[in-house]
């Protein structure tokens, strides 16, 4: 007796077993489905973009994270690497940044976080972000600018704005500077100033009338 009533358990036990098994079973079927919205394009290494004015290569972006959801026309990229090229297909600047926005028609980029920027004059910026817009073609931000000029100064300030090549920049207010050899080159400046003055005014100098004859016999 003592046995069939441990064969009966243990084939209870196992009844059990199994009901809860599939109990569970039926559980997870009934999970509902859990949708994941997923972008409709995603690269996951180099990828290349370029910008034509009239034929002429005017920009080459690269990246490494590229990614586009299908509601939106705006593509998001990681970090940003934007060269620049003359009319002559020369790479005259460059402009750096952890990440960056754009559309598929690249009638825009904004660039943001730890922006860096070299300008064919040898110019460098670092920005908090900066937005290049095709339709005034001009480069801008309202954030706060560092500058370093071909010659070394270093002028701080609030808003930027320079041209797509990054040829002709500007600070728009509160700006501050630090100018090397400042002395001197006052002085280079002063000098060149008054040579070409004094060069303006002797040219205006009307020349001396020939004397007359009368006048020398006399």
């Amino acid at each position: 007796m003592a046995r069939f009533l441990l064969t009966s358990a243990k084939k209870y036990g196992v009844l059990a077993l199994g009901a809860l098994l599939a109990a569970c079973a039926e559980i997870e079927e009934e999970k509902p489905w859990i949708h994941v919205d997923r972008p409709q394009m995603l690269f996951t290494d180099t990828t290349l973009m370029d910008s034509y004015d009239k034929g002429v290569l005017s920009w080459k972006l690269k990246t490494a994270y590229l990614e586009r959801w299908a509601d939106k026309d705006e593509v998001l990229v990681r970090p940003v690497l934007v060269d620049i090229y003359d009319s002559l297909g020369e790479r005259t600047a460059f402009l750096r940044a952890d990440s960056g926005r754009l559309n598929m028609k690249f009638t825009y980029v904004y660039a943001y976080g730890h922006v860096y920027a070299l300008t064919p004059k040898g110019a460098s910026v670092r920005a908090d972000s900066l937005l290049w817009n095709k339709k005034d073609n001009l480069v801008k931000t309202e954030s706060y600018v560092r500058v370093v000029s071909e010659e070394g100064d270093v002028l701080q300030g609030k808003g930027f704005e320079s041209d797509a090549k990054m040829d002709n920049w500007k600070i728009l207010s509160n700006i501050t500077g630090i100018f090397q050899d400042a002395a001197n080159r006052i002085k280079e400046e002063d000098k060149a100033k008054a040579e070409e003055i004094e060069k303006r005014d002797s040219a205006t100098v009307p020349p001396k009338p020939p004397e007359h004859p009368q006048e020398r016999k006399q």
